[in-house]
């Protein structure tokens, strides 16, 4: 009697293992492949210093730096994607270069996130 519950509290504890670990892997991988999620924490770890995490460039490194408002709709209306893109990959003026640091599909992600920003 002893032995079948021990092989039972086994089967429970693997068990939980094993959903604990399917949970784990299910919910990566959906943030994994959430683009809005991810380009907003690559935003605000990469850019939010200078352009503010509303894109206004309120913040004091904003000012300093004269970073540009990426909400303004003017300027939303004037720049293409492909600007962005290699602003963001290249640098531009006092703004530095991700190429190294990003991938191409987080700076891809990046210019989609900042279309998001306009006001």
């Amino acid at each position: 009697m002893a032995k079948k519950i021990f092989s039972g509290s086994i089967a429970v504890v693997v068990g939980l293992i094993v959903l604990a670990a399917a949970v784990s892997f299910f919910g990566n991988s959906a943030r994994a492949n959430s683009p809005a999620g991810d380009a907003a924490g690559t935003y605000n770890s990469k850019c939010a210093k200078c352009h503010g995490r509303d894109g206004r460039s309120k913040t004091t490194r904003g000012r300093l730096t004269h970073s540009r408002d990426l909400s303004s709709s003017e300027w939303q209306n004037d720049v293409s994607d492909e600007r962005i893109y290699n602003s963001i990959s290249n640098g531009k003026g006092k703004m530095p270069a991700f190429k190294k640091s990003l991938t191409d599909s987080q700076i891809d992600e990046l210019v989609n996130y900042v279309r998001r920003l306009r006001k």
